[in-house]
């Protein structure tokens, strides 16, 4: 038995019009506007206050403002503008047909996590859920992870971090877990350098994790 922690965005599912739309309506409030969403690609994965400061050119206060103009958006529309990647049910399912615990692992807040998984008939699969708070707690991937390793008893040694961005390998890393990077989502191969294993594909995550 092993113990799969997942990244929710770019990793199970495609939010990208979702949040895009969202980060719009947040940095229009500044009066920035975007000209094409896919210039806001670079939002889905990391913290959100972390992404306003470093792509926004936000001062952390605004970023701060930000979020909740973000959510306005998110939370009553935005938050279903997604949708699962191919072969992403299968893959959870044959995860825990032969026995492993499968948790998520999210920067996004829980409260929005829960609902998603819901949504799209995923809740069913997942043993435990970590994310962030609203009010800002448990921010970075280092946290979540610290968590769930914490809330759920997870053994280390038996543990990896699947997701789509370095701050996932990073925090698999401050946490002493293996991690894979997984190609089809928003990073690049250029992220996952210190990564145990790469999976170009959702048809490849099982395989890449039996190899470490």
């Amino acid at each position: 038995m092993k113990y799969i922690l997942f990244d929710l965005d770019g990793t199970l599912t495609d939010p990208q019009q979702g949040i895009t739309n969202s980060v719009a309506y947040a940095l229009r409030y500044f009066g920035i506007e975007t000209k094409d969403n896919s210039e806001l690609y670079c939002y889905i994965g990391p913290p959100l206050i972390y992404s306003f400061v470093e792509y926004g050119g936000l001062s952390k206060e605004q970023a701060l403002t930000a979020i909740k103009k973000y959510r306005e958006y998110f939370g009553p529309k935005g938050i279903f503008e997604n949708k699962v990647y191919a072969g992403v049910p299968q893959m959870l399912g044959a995860l825990k047909a032969r026995g492993d615990k499968v948790i998520l692992a999210t920067s996004k807040p829980w409260i929005y996590a829960e609902q998603i998984l819901e949504h799209f008939d995923l809740k069913k699969y997942f043993d435990f859920v970590s994310g962030s708070e609203m009010n800002g707690d448990r921010n970075s991937k280092a946290e979540v992870i610290a968590y769930a390793v914490e809330r759920y008893n997870i053994d280390k040694e038996r543990a990896v971090m699947i997701g789509d961005r370095k701050h996932d390998i990073i925090g698999a890393e401050e946490n002493d877990i293996r991690s894979i990077g997984v190609l089809y989502g928003y990073g690049s191969i250029e992220e996952f350098k210190t990564a145990s294993a790469v999976a170009e594909t959702v048809n490849d995550i099982i395989a890449a994790i039996d190899s470490i």
